[in-house]
């Protein structure tokens, strides 16, 4: 038996599709309802309220005041339905008393029990001894009573909340004497609340907040935890303050068992102007060195508006081990940090005007510190395509001085410019440039290892031409049953300039440039303003590329370049050796895709006039789906004075690979074949419930700040999320994606609607 009831002799609403979804149909006879192909809300008018629904084996009352039904009984009312064994409505108050097998749904939220008195129109009731589930945020749990409190929010006693599907036995759950659950506000608080985890209580608080939808809420964040050979047990507990929707602070407290107690503050700011981040670690009394140890880092950037911005940055710690002894639990200590930098600058960008003024510090644990710039002045101006021409200036003025007794120290302001006239044409292009570098310094103090005679005032001028030509020519071909656009592109770059005596000029930010595909067609082999390399040099090159004509991928590319020296430069600098005349270095370089998975790059520098190989790279990247990736890589460096006179030859491997359904396996490995030792290495598991998931690592790491030999230390690593109480990733995911090229985790699932599994 199905009827309705116009509440308080109110008409009944008018539904309206919208959109192009298809009318309901009707069904059987006129009295029936209409069966609607989706689900969909439409607004009540004004004057208008929903119909209530009732259906039952029976049913008896009084029209327009109560109605009683028994039997497989239910109302419906908007998005309200209750359904029971036996229910009594009252039209005046609105209120429906159900009992036996009581299940009340509203808003996808759904609570079940033997009683429940509920009025439908506000939301409000209450039921006794009653399990719930929410749809949305798919948490679940049971109490002894339920106060249902209108818009989304409900409060359950002596009650538990967890999101794991399974209600007999979750693996997770929270238990407290009082829950006040707000789906609205997406937010919950337990009193005197205890979690559990296999069954196993782990954490206990008299008042606990926690998202509902994994979103971050104030409260306790899920623990890390580590075992390390210099930390011993590693614990942190982070505790998160939302403060507002762009302000938040992280407390997160310490404890290793070898060194002591710490704490971590982290504090983050956003609005449409600035932003920035302050950090500070502290150690006191550290048992293993008997010093306090800390780490301070803050950065700052503003846009002060007019083209004008600001920044600033600081970095600092008590010592240069700090960056791998204190790092946080989950961190993938890779090598160790020893500079650290303290600047604080304002920007001005506008059409062709770049200006940078700044000061720049470094707090070093170096022999060799970099200089600080006390301040600096850098002017820019860049034009292109005026009546075909290219030219720009940049003008910097800059005061270096450095923390080491016996040192050079000065003022330098260089003057750089250039002209360009390019010819572009379908199929070819010709570039000549001319450039011109001024320098002039004003020392303040000169060391002792500066050359004889070094005056104190002095400058140079350099003038560079160069002529930048190449052509592109293409043509069909088909290759393994795939149509290609094969490309073949010559290019020729000619650069000469002439020789300037800078045997004075002081190393203040220069330093031979690394030779490489990148590099190879540059007018000078240094970059800084000290060092301009007199020239006389034609560098060939040729690249062909493979392009899929369908999709317009690149499947392949192929290059190959070399020098030519007509003249041995003489401007050098320390840690330089200049090529001879004739032949020098040979590039050759490689990509390959195969299918859409897998990719080869492959490239080496060969020096043709000292027939020595000087550097060679290959990689290889498979990546056949989310979830699975396999990278390999080799290194080699011939030894120089930039390498301590020591070749490098690494071998690198990584991979992401499930192992189960739920179960993936991360590796990788950093191996010096040289000193037969593991750089850093880490091997590591990340295991994926539907309700929580834990991560487990162990790493190898290497830390030779200070030392000539070395050391290394090992940790074990292990953070644990559950899901709807927290799901943020504290560092441990954080550093498999930023180790493993192409490392992935799953999708979150879609939010469900209010609707998903209407009854």
């Amino acid at each position: 038996m199905i009827l309705s009831l116009p509440p308080g002799g109110r008409g009944y609403a008018q539904a309206q599709e919208q959109g192009a979804a298809e009318p309901p149909s009707q069904a059987d006879d006129a009295w029936a309802l209409q069966l609607a192909p989706q689900l969909d809300e439409h607004p009540i008018t004004d004057g208008h309220a929903p119909a209530v629904f009732g259906e039952g084996n029976s049913a008896t009352g009084t029209a327009n005041q109560d109605l009683a039904l028994k039997g497989a009984a239910q109302l419906r009312r908007a998005q309200s339905v209750v359904k029971a064994d036996a229910i009594h409505y009252d039209a005046d108050t609105d209120m429906a008393d159900a009992y036996g097998h009581v299940e009340l749904t509203n808003d996808g939220n759904t609570f079940i029990g033997p009683e429940a008195h509920y009025q439908l129109d506000s939301g409000t009731g209450t039921m006794t001894l009653p399990r719930w589930h929410f749809t949305v945020t798919n948490g679940s749990g049971s109490g002894m009573r339920a106060e249902l409190l209108g818009d989304q929010r409900e409060t359950i006693y002596d009650g538990t909340y967890t999101t794991c599907s399974c209600s007999t036995s979750p693996a997770w759950y929270l238990k407290a004497s009082r829950l006040d659950l707000d789906s609205g506000a997406n937010e919950g608080v337990a009193h005197d609340g205890v979690l559990f985890f296999g069954g196993v209580p782990i954490f206990a608080s008299p008042w606990l907040s926690f998202p509902m939808n994994g979103d971050r809420r104030s409260g306790v964040l899920p623990p890390t935890f580590s075992i390390s050979s210099t930390n011993g047990y590693d614990l942190a507990v982070p505790v998160y303050f939302n403060i507002a929707p762009n302000y938040d602070l992280t407390l997160t407290p310490r404890l290793l068992s070898k060194r002591g107690a710490m704490l971590t503050t982290a504090y983050r700011y956003l609005s449409p102007t600035y932003a920035g981040s302050f950090s500070v670690a502290f150690l006191p009394d550290d048992a293993l060195t008997h010093t306090n140890r800390y780490s301070i880092s803050f950065q700052h950037r503003e846009t002060l508006g007019d083209g004008f911005a600001a920044y600033a940055i600081y970095n600092r710690v008590s010592d240069a081990s700090v960056s791998t002894d204190l790092s946080d639990a989950t961190a993938f200590v890779n090598g160790s940090q020893t500079l650290f930098q303290q600047e604080a600058g304002v920007t001005f960008n506008h059409g062709p005007w770049s200006v940078l003024t700044r000061v720049q510090n470094w707090q070093s644990f170096t022999s060799a510190p970099p200089y600080n710039r006390e301040p600096e002045i850098d002017v820019k101006y860049t034009r292109y395509n005026v009546d075909g021409f290219d030219f720009g200036a940049d003008v910097n003025a800059t005061r270096f001085t450095i923390p080491i007794a016996d040192s050079t120290e000065g003022q330098r302001v260089t003057f750089d410019t250039y002209l360009a006239y390019p010819i572009v044409a379908p199929g070819w292009f010709v570039t000549p440039k001319v450039q011109w570098h001024a320098a002039s310094y004003d020392l303040s103090s000169i060391g002792s290892d500066a050359p004889a005679g070094q005056p104190r005032t002095f400058n140079y001028n350099v003038p560079t031409l160069s002529l930048d030509t190449g052509a592109v020519f293409e043509r069909a071909v088909k290759l393994f049953g795939v149509a290609m656009t094969q490309t073949l592109e010559p290019r020729l770059y000619y650069v000469y300039t002439p020789y300037r005596n800078q045997t004075y000029a002081p190393i203040f930010d220069t330093a031979p440039e690394d030779f490489g595909l990148a590099e190879i067609y540059t007018s000078n082999r240094f970059i800084g303003g000290d060092r301009v390399s007199d020239m006389n040099r034609l560098t060939a090159g040729i690249t062909s590329r493979f392009i899929d004509t369908a999709s317009g991928a690149e499947l392949a590319r192929f290059v190959i370049a070399q020098d030519y020296y007509f003249r041995e430069p003489q401007v050098t600098m320390p840690d330089d050796t200049p090529p001879s005349v004739g032949p020098a270095d040979l590039i050759l370089g490689a990509t390959l895709h195969i299918g859409r998975d897998a990719q080869i790059e492959q490239a080496l520098e060969y020096n043709q006039s000292s027939e020595a190989l000087t550097q060679a790279t290959t990689g290889f990247s498979w990546k056949p789906a989310e979830g699975r990736v396999i990278n390999a890589a080799y290194l080699y460096a011939r030894a120089d004075a930039t390498l301590d006179d020591e070749a490098m030859n690494q071998i690198m491997l990584s991979l992401q690979w499930p192992l189960t359904r739920r179960l993936s396996g991360v590796g990788l490995i950093d191996y010096d074949v040289v000193s037969h030792r593991i750089i850093s290495g880490l091997a590591g598991f990340q295991y994926d419930a539907d309700c929580w998931s834990v991560s487990l690592a162990f790493e190898k790491y290497t830390d030779d700040t200070g030392t000539t030999t070395p050391s290394t230390g090992t940790r074990f690593l292990m953070q644990l999320q559950l899901n709807g109480v927290s799901r943020i990733d504290n560092g441990l995911l954080h550093q498999f994606r930023a180790n493993v090229p192409g490392y992935s985790t799953p999708e979150p699932p879609s939010m469900p609607s209010r609707f998903t599994d209407y009854p």
